[in-house]
C-alpha cells in the first residue's frame, strides 16, 4: 500500500471516531432545545441520550468480532453508512419516537464503526514506531471530540436548530466514506458464508450483548429508579448470569470469540484497567464540572462547553506527543504519570466552590489535560497485547471498558455527591457543593489507584527473554 494513502486512510478513521466520539456527548447541552420543539417527556428526553450510549456499549463486542471475521474495512464501512444515515433521521425527527430510534441505531452503528477504527491503524501501519504515531493522531482527534461536543451542541442548539447536532455528521459522513473507499484496500473474505456465521459465534455474540445491554441499563437508569428496586437488581442479574454463560461458551468454543487466555497478558488486562480509569475520571468529571459551570457559576451552555476546550487541546497535544515518551521512559512510567497528574488536578478542582472563577480553574482544566492525553499509548498495548488477527476485538473489550467505566463514572459519583449533599446542612446550594466536591476527592483517590495498578500490570519483560504475547501473564 502507498504510503500517502496510509496517511489519507488514517484521517479517514480519525474523522470516523470524531464522529462516533462527538455523539457520546453533543446532545447534553441541546436537550432543553429538542424538549421545547417536540414536547418530549422527561422519560423521553433522557432516552435520547440513553438510548445511544445503551445500544453502542450493548453491542461492541459484537462489532469487535464482526470486524475480525469479516474485515475490518467491512466493518467500518457498514458502520459509517448506517451511523451517517441515522444522523440524518435524527435531526429531521419531528418526533419522540422516531428520534429516540435513530439514536439507538446511531449506536450500532457506532459498535462496527469503534472497534474497526483501531483495528485498521494496525493493519494499515505494521511498524511499530509509525503506527504509535498514528494512534497518537487518532487519540487526540477523539480527546478534542470530547470537548467539541458540548460546545458544538450549544452552539448549534442556541444560535442555528437543534437538528444541526445531527445533520452537521452528514457532510463528515460522506467524506469519510470516500476517504475510506480511496485509501484502504479491500481485504479478501475466505471461507463459504455458512463457515463465517460459525466463526461469528452467534452464541457468544448474543450473551456477550445480553449481557453488556443488561448492565449498561442499570447504571444508566440506576438512580432514576433506585439502585435496590427489583427493575435493577433484575438487570444486574440478567448481566451477572449471561456473563456466566458466556464464559462457558468461550470455554467450549474452539474458535471463540474471546479465548479466555487473553487476561492472564499483564499488558492487556492491566491496559484495560488503566484505560478504564481514565474513563471513570473523564466521563464523570466533564458530567458534573458542566453541572457545575451552569448551576453555580452562571455560564451559559455554549460558555460551559467552550470552557473544556483548552483542556482538550492540551489532551490533544499530549496524545501526540505521549508515544515519543513512552519509548523513552516505558508506557509503565507514562501511564502511571500521567494517572497521577489527573489525580492531582482533580483534587485541585475540589479545593474550589461558590465564588470561583474560570481563572481559578484553569491551571487545574489544563493540567488534567496533560494528565488525559499521556494516557492515549494505552490504545496501541491493549490492542499490541493480542494477535493481529484478534485486533477487531481487543479494540471492541478496548472501548468497553471505556463506555462501562465512563457510565460507572457518572453513576457512582453522583450517588456519592447525593449522599454527601443529603447529609449536609445549610443552603441548598451549600448542601450541592458540599457533596460536589466530596465526590471529586473520591475520584482523585480512585484515579489514583491506577498509578501502583500500571507500574506493576504494564512493565515491559526483559528483551533478552521475551515471553509470548498471551502468555505474559500477571
Amino acid at each position: 500500500m502507498k504510503n500517502s494513502r496510509r496517511w489519507w486512510a488514517l484521517v479517514a478513521v480519525a474523522l470516523g471516531t470524531f464522529m462516533t466520539y462527538l455523539d457520546n456527548n453533543v446532545v447534553n447541552v441541546a436537550l432543553p432545545s429538542i424538549q421545547r420543539d417536540l414536547g418530549l417527556s422527561i422519560a423521553g428526553l433522557e432516552w435520547i441520550t440513553s438510548a445511544y450510549i445503551l445500544v453502542f456499549a450493548g453491542l461492541l463486542l459484537a462489532g469487535g468480532r464482526v470486524a475480525d471475521v469479516l474485515g475490518n474495512r467491512f466493518a467500518f464501512l457498514s458502520g459509517l453508512v448506517i451511523f451517517t444515515g441515522a444522523s440524518v433521521v435524527a435531526g429531521l425527527a419531528d418526533g419522540q419516537a422516531l428520534l429516540i430510534g435513530a439514536r439507538a441505531v446511531q449506536g450500532v452503528g457506532a459498535a462496527l464503526l469503534a472497534p474497526a477504527s483501531l483495528a485498521l491503524l494496525q493493519e494499515l501501519f505494521p511498524e511499530p514506531k509509525e503506527r504509535a504515531a498514528a494512534i497518537g493522531v487518532w487519540g487526540g482527534v477523539g480527546a478534542l471530540a470530547l470537548a467539541v461536543g458540548p460546545f458544538t451542541g450549544g452552539v448549534l442548539s442556541e444560535h442555528v436548530s437543534w437538528g444541526w447536532i445531527f445533520l452537521i455528521n452528514l457532510p463528515i459522513g460522506v467524506a469519510t466514506l470516500a476517504l475510506t473507499l480511496f485509501s484502504v484496500p479491500r481485504r479478501t473474505l475466505r471461507g463459504r458464508s455458512a463457515g463465517v456465521l460459525r466463526r461469528l459465534d452467534p452464541a457468544g455474540l448474543t450473551a456477550s450483548s445480553t449481557g453488556l445491554f443488561a448492565l449498561t441499563y442499570a447504571l444508566i437508569e440506576g438512580d432514576a429508579e433506585g439502585w435496590t428496586s427489583p427493575l435493577i437488581l433484575g438487570s444486574f442479574g440478567v448481566a451477572a448470569a449471561a456473563a456466566v454463560l458466556f464464559v462457558i461458551l468461550q470455554n467450549r468454543n474452539a474458535d471463540s470469540m474471546v479465548d479466555l487466555a487473553f487476561f492472564r497478558s499483564r499488558m492487556f488486562t492491566g491496559g484495560l484497567l488503566a484505560m478504564g480509569l481514565w474513563a471513570f475520571g473523564v466521563f464523570g468529571i466533564y458530567f458534573y464540572m458542566a453541572i457545575y459551570l451552569q448551576n453555580v457559576l452562571g455560564f451559559t451552555p455554549t460558555e460551559a462547553g467552550a470552557a473544556f476546550i483548552p483542556m482538550a487541546i492540551i489532551t490533544a497535544a499530549g496524545a501526540v506527543l505521549a508515544p515519543r515518551l513512552e519509548l523513552r521512559f516505558g508506557v509503565a512510567r507514562v501511564t502511571a504519570f500521567g494517572l497521577a497528574v489527573m489525580a492531582a488536578a482533580i483534587g485541585g478542582i475540589a479545593q474550589y466552590g461558590e465564588g470561583t472563577t474560570y481563572g481559578d480553574l484553569l491551571p487545574w482544566f489544563l493540567l488534567y489535560g496533560v494528565g488525559g492525553g499521556l494516557l492515549i499509548p494505552l490504545n496501541t498495548v491493549v490492542v499490541d497485547a493480542l494477535p493481529p488477527q484478534r485486533a477487531g476485538i481487543a479494540s471492541g473489550m478496548l472501548n468497553v471498558s471505556r463506555e462501562v467505566f465512563g457510565l460507572l463514572g457518572v453513576t457512582v459519583l453522583g450517588a456519592i455527591l447525593t449522599n454527601r449533599a443529603n447529609a449536609a446542612a445549610g443552603t441548598e446550594l451549600h448542601r450541592y457543593l458540599e457533596g460536589y466536591r466530596f465526590s471529586l476527592v473520591v475520584a482523585a483517590v480512585l484515579v489514583a489507584v491506577g498509578v501502583p495498578v500500571s507500574l506493576w500490570m504494564l512493565r515491559r519483560e526483559p528483551a533478552s527473554s521475551p515471553a509470548p504475547k498471551v502468555l505474559e501473564t500477571v
